[in-house]
């Protein structure tokens, strides 16, 4: 018998399609002068003081392990700056883990909680990781396709509609991505009404909460009464500091969660980088100012994008939060990787496809604004000398 490396695979993981996102990316890395508003990464530097932390701590030799959790500086830290951004309070010692990045915090929940025959209910459009975790699990996806005429904003009938004795974990990933749309606070009580008398846990991916353009500001479902024991809050660095390459995350529970995701963790990773964490420490402590500065830029391209491809007929609802838009291209006739697909071809020109986040979002792309005003002029240009020919 020969050796065949397919047949002990397991067949879930091989059966679970590649990220959409990268498909369209690696035929655009392989042209020459494409201009991509793909990428959801921010494209300012890391601010000097905080590279000066990481750089501070190489040079002091601070290369060993830290505590499986995280530094209990760094935990201290996000415990007071959740208290003083959300009035949220959280526990560095028993209800705080520093992860890698955001998502081994959205890993580390689903694999924790997940056994197969739960269900998880994911709402769509949305991030490209939940299902396929929930999916390795053994768990069932529910899928709420959530609607441009609601804002792209879970509603609290369709979430009642989509809950049996077997939801264990709701997903809520707001601010959003691909859409920016967001939940306000009383879009979150009428959520929490619904969950109130289940035992229900809820995922809330609040990686994009600095980036809130309302003027309320960010509101977690941990702030409505009832929510907060049920909540596993997952957040990082990578946006709201443009720390992306840092890998730096975390993630606020009640202490008999984070005392499992620690094991889980502490098998599977060990700690967090510790370069990252004492660079995360500075970030957290004083970047407050980085980070509305980043945020007013980000608001400004937010408008100038969303008038941008209104203008083009284009329709494009208005996003609240994060660094996306999320524009309607049905009246082009083309389907979302055919609009895609063919822009990059003719205009080299690189957006993603709506269906990358859902079935549901045919007929949509996702575009980031996470890039410079000239840049993103370009590509508006090009789009529109591209539609006035097809």
């Amino acid at each position: 018998m020969s050796f065949d490396p397919n047949s002990l695979l397991n067949p879930v993981l091989t059966a679970i399609k590649p990220s959409g996102i990268r498909k369209l990316f690696d035929i655009a890395n392989s042209m020459e002068g494409v201009i991509s508003l793909g990428i959801g990464e921010p494209d300012f530097p890391t601010p000097w003081h905080i590279r000066d932390a990481g750089i501070r701590s190489l040079e002091g030799s601070r290369t060993q392990y830290t505590s499986n959790a995280g530094m209990i500086e760094l935990r201290r830290s996000i415990s007071e700056y959740l208290q003083r951004r959300f009035s949220l309070e959280y526990n560095p010692d028993s209800n705080i883990l520093v992860t890698v990045g955001g998502s081994e915090a959205i890993d580390l929940c689903m694999r924790a909680l997940l056994i197969p025959g739960d269900e998880v209910i994911i709402p769509f459009p949305s991030f490209v990781c939940y299902a396929p975790i929930a999916e390795l699990c053994g768990a069932k996806v529910v899928p709420i396709y959530m609607k441009a005429e609601d804002n792209f904003k879970l509603t609290a009938t369709d979430l009642k509609n989509a809950i049996t004795d077997k939801t264990k974990l709701l997903v809520l990933p707001f601010p959003n991505n691909p859409t920016g749309a967001i939940m306000d606070r009383q879009d979150l009580e009428a959520i929490a009404d619904v969950l109130r008398d289940t035992n229900i846990a809820v995922l809330s991916d609040e990686i994009y909460a600095e980036l809130n353009y309302t003027e309320e500001g960010h509101v977690s479902i941990a702030q409505i009464d009832g929510m907060k024991e049920r909540t596993i809050l997952a957040n990082g660095f990578s946006k709201a500091y443009s720390m992306t390459g840092w890998r730096m995350g975390y993630l606020c529970a009640a202490s008999a969660f984070v005392k499992q995701f620690t094991k889980l963790h502490q098998y599977a990773i060990m700690c967090a980088p510790t370069t990252s964490q004492y660079a995360a420490i500075e970030a957290i402590r004083y970047g407050d100012e980085d980070v509305a500065n980043m945020r007013k830029e980000y608001n400004y391209r937010r408008r100038f994008i969303v008038d941008g491809f209104n203008k083009l007929g284009l329709t494009c609802f208005e996003p609240q939060g994060a660094f996306y838009c999320f524009p309607c291209i049905k009246s082009t006739g083309l389907t979302s990787d055919e609009f895609c697909q063919k822009l990059l071809y003719d205009k080299k020109v690189a957006l993603v496809p709506g269906t990358a986040f859902g079935d549901n979002a045919e007929g949509f792309i996702r575009v980031s604004y996470a890039y410079s005003i000239e840049h993103i002029k370009i590509a508006l240009d090009k789009i529109k000398e591209w539609l006035s020919n097809e």
